[in-house]
Formats: structure tokens, sequence, C-alpha cells
């Protein structure tokens, strides 16, 4: 079952050669396997203790009734910061949220149980979604430990989602579901070597997700292939009462993606090259370098230089603004905890982490979260400045202008470059990337596997304007097919470095 996709798996539930419960209990075997076993990646934080009955019933639909979607019967893991309103906890890789229960479903959780889908468990992350240290070590919490990538098991997955990454990677899944507010879909994506979208803030509703900013949060589909993505992405779009920022996706978003996959995609397309974020590992360039030859080959029409020459001023006001949102919104979300959780605020939990040193501070503090909290309204001066800057920067002057003036359809650029080693002293080693543009905009991202560098994974990322995820599939499904290069992990101990350097 290893690497089969979504179509494939439904071909066989249609067949009667497999079921909805031979294909989750293949998966639970495989993560009894692989995950606190054998290699030991650590990627689930949790089971869902209901996924066999769920898959049960699920068969009897199906027998009864027929297939609901695409998503009927396939086994989906969900990131730690997505309320379920089920057995498992939702607490952001933190022990000062053990035993939260959600009072109700996410907008995520609920949309994946109306298409099908079996919760099959939360994922470990990198703790508060890696906005607690500010050097911290990815894929590492309090409550999940550390999870490693599954290309060298010494490497870093970076996060913030990186057990979905991994856990999709392993094939411990069908598809996984992330979160990013900048990088954290796209980086653990290229850095385990799968496919990841990063959707236009409002095209999925954050409701029910742990948050860090408003303005940027957004929950997005990680898969093995683009056409298994376009599935789960279809699957999540909505208009949310509880979610105001969804009615702006009105009209703008689509229930099936698929629609968009065309292998001849690249033919015609307008492509700019951001060469503002290349430089930063010269064995990095050499694969984007190839990957470009390859778009040319499959009709792609290349602009190079395309830069988002305004990208340097983002870092300082994007800091800004996630720390003023990460206190009003994340004192928002926890203010509607039960009585079974102990902290109801951003102070509290700062204060449970002192308390709790020698077990959530073992390798890094929580200076963000000090930060965050000295921080004031979201009517003063200093936000709504930094807020309007943002969007001048990111947006109007910036992925706007830069499509504008070349008349592009998307923008390419290195996702990232290849994993670090696992480093709980210093912290993480993040060299490069190209997520925060789009990040900062609330505009969409695809990053697709690119190449490899002794092995580790390296991706390319596909960007552009708000709500243009069909473009940027299209593109991104005829790259993926074009070069046809991801292969699964081998869970080596460290990277090969005895053969090639690109292999």
């Amino acid at each position: 079952m290893e690497e089969m996709t979504i179509i494939e798996l439904q071909e066989k539930m249609t067949s009667g050669e497999l079921t909805a419960r031979i294909i989750t209990e293949m998966y639970l075997e495989r993560i009894e396997k692989l995950d606190k076993k054998g290699p030991a990646i650590n990627v689930v934080i949790e089971l869902n203790p209901d996924s066999l009955t769920i898959a049960d019933a699920l068969d009897a639909e199906r027998k009864a009734e027929g297939a609901r979607g695409p998503l009927h019967g396939i086994p989906v893991m969900i990131k730690d910061n997505i309320d379920t309103a089920d057995k498992m906890m939702t607490t952001a890789g933190s022990l000062a949220l053990v035993g939260s229960i959600a009072p109700e479903d996410s907008f995520v959780a609920q949309k994946l149980r109306e298409a099908g889908a079996i919760i099959l468990g939360k994922t470990n992350l990198s703790e508060w979604a890696n906005f607690r240290s500010t050097h911290s070590t990815s894929g590492w919490s309090s409550r999940g430990g550390q999870t490693r990538n599954p290309y060298a098991l010494d490497r870093n997955p970076c996060g913030s989602s990186s057990g979905s990454a991994v856990a999709v990677a392993a094939n411990l899944c069908s598809v996984a579901i992330g979160t990013e507010t900048d990088g954290s879909i796209i980086c653990p994506s290229q850095a385990n070597s799968i496919v990841g979208i990063k959707p236009t803030v409002g095209l999925i509703s954050r409701f029910g997700i742990i948050p860090i900013a408003h303005s940027q949060d957004t929950a997005g589909p990680m898969a093995r292939t683009v056409s298994d993505a376009a599935i789960l992405l279809g699957a999540l779009t909505g208009v949310d009462p509880r979610d105001p920022v969804t009615e702006e996706s009105r009209g703008k978003s689509f229930e099936d993606y698929t629609r968009f996959l065309d292998p001849n995609g690249m033919c015609g397309a307008r492509i700019g090259v951001a060469r503002n974020f290349f430089g930063f590992n010269e064995k990095v360039d050499r694969i984007m370098e190839s990957c470009i030859e390859e778009m040319k080959r499959m009709g792609a029409e290349i602009i190079d230089p395309a830069n988002v020459d305004t990208a340097q001023n983002l870092r300082e006001t994007e800091r800004e603004v996630l720390l003023y949102e990460f206190k009003a919104d994340l004192n928002s979300y926890l203010a509607r905890l039960g009585p079974n959780v102990s902290v109801h605020s951003l102070k509290e939990i700062i204060e449970f982490n002192e308390r709790n040193r020698d077990k959530v501070m073992l390798y890094f503090g929580q200076e963000r979260m000090l930060m965050a909290e000295e921080k004031g309204s979201l009517t003063s001066e200093e936000y709504l400045r930094a807020a309007e800057n943002n969007r001048r920067f990111s947006r109007i002057e910036g992925i706007d202008a830069t499509l504008q003036k070349y008349q592009l359809d998307a923008i390419v650029a290195p996702s990232g470059g290849p994993a670090w080693l696992i480093d709980w002293v210093n912290g993480d080693h993040f060299s490069g990337g190209s997520s925060y543009p789009a990040a900062v905009a609330g505009y969409p991202n695809i990053t697709v596997p690119a190449g490899y560098i002794f092995g580790l994974p390296v991706g390319i990322s596909f960007f552009g304007e708000a709500y243009r995820e069909p473009t940027l599939v299209r593109l991104a499904f005829a790259f993926e097919q074009g070069i046809q290069v991801r292969r699964p992990p081998r869970f080596l101990a460290s990277a090969d470095l005895s053969g090639r350097e690109y292999n």
C-alpha cells in the first residue's frame, strides 16, 4: 500500500480489494512499526481510538449508498493544533494544554468528516507552532518529543508542521493537514520531499485552530502528489461565519481543484524567477537552474530575474505584527477552553512554563512569548503601522507589483535547503528560503519536490496573488509530472555522503 495515491486507494475500495478498515489497519500497523520502534521517527502525538469504528461505518455506508467522494474512507493525519471534538486532545504540543478536549470540531475537522475522511490521529509539531523561542529546535515539543527526518534520522524535519510532513513522507497516512503562519507548511514539506499547499488566507476557515496570527494563519494540505493535495484542498474550502475572512473566498474557491490538473499546464505560462531568494546554498541553486531548464522544455516562458524587491523590508514589520496578534489571538482561543485546562491566557502559559522548566524548557526558553506578552492592544499605533507596512511591502509593492510588471502567471524560488542536523544545544540552523512574502501577504504558495543533495530533499516554490490556487495547482502538477523526481525515504541514520553529490 506504500505510495498509493487517493485515486488508487479509491479504485481498490470500489473493486472490493480493499476496505477503509483494511487500509486503516495497515496504516496503524505501519505506525506501530516505524513511529516508536524501528527508526523511531516520532510522528504521532496521539492516535484516534475510534478510527476503526469510523472505518467500519464508512465501509457500510459505501456498500449501501456509495462513496461520498474521493476522501471517503481515506485516513488523514492532522496537526495537534487543530481542534477535534472527540477523544483526542488538542495541545499544540504543550504540556500546558494536556487534557484539553475541544468543545466542538474545528472547521477543518468538520469538513474532513463531511467528506468521509478518517481522522487517524494527531501529529507532533514544533511546540506552539514554533512561536515560543527565538532559538527553538523544529519538530520538538514538550508533549511529543523530537520528530525526525525519515531521509536522514539525525536531520531536522523542519517545522512547525513537522509530524504532518513526516507522516506523509513515511507513508503513515494518505495525506495530512498542516498549518502555516510563515513557512510551517512549505519548509517541512520541502525538507521531507512532499507537496505542500499554503492557501490564500481566507480559503480555509481558521476556526478551531490554535492561532499565532490571524493575518497570516491558515491550514493546508500536505501530500505525496499534487493530485492528492488538490483533492484535499477542495474538501477544506468554504465560507464559515465563525471566521469572517472566509467571506472573501465566496465565488473564488472551488470544491474540486483536480479540474486544474493539466500535464501540459506549463505550456505558454509566464514564470518569473525571484533571484533575490537564491544564493544561500550553491547546491540548491544548481537544482533550481535545472528546474528552470525543465520548465522551459515544458513550454514555459521564463522571465529571469523577476525579483520581489520589497521582501527585504518585511522581516521587522512581520515580527511586530506576529507578536501583537499572537497575544490577542491566543488569549481569545484560550478563553474559550473549559475547566479541564489550567491556563486561559498567554500570561498563565508563561507562568506554567516557568513552574515546569525541567520538562518544558529543557533545550530552549520562551523569549517570543515574553516579548508578545509585553505588547499592547491591536489598536496601538505601532501595530497598525506595522500591519500597513506588511500589506504594502508584501502585496501592493511586492508580489502584486512583480506579477504586474512582468505579466506573470507565477513566481518561482527555492523553498529551502537540505535539512540541517538536529541540534538541541544551538537550535535550528535555517539557511534560507522564500516563504515569507506569500506568508505575509496571505497569498498562496505551493512547494513541489525538486531534487536531492546527498539524498536530502530540496523543493521549489510556486507563488502568486490571492485565490490563484487553480493556476498554481496547474503549474505545480505539470512540473511534477515533467520531472518525476520524488522518491520515498530510506530511514538512513545520516545523510548518504558515499555516493554522488546529487542522488
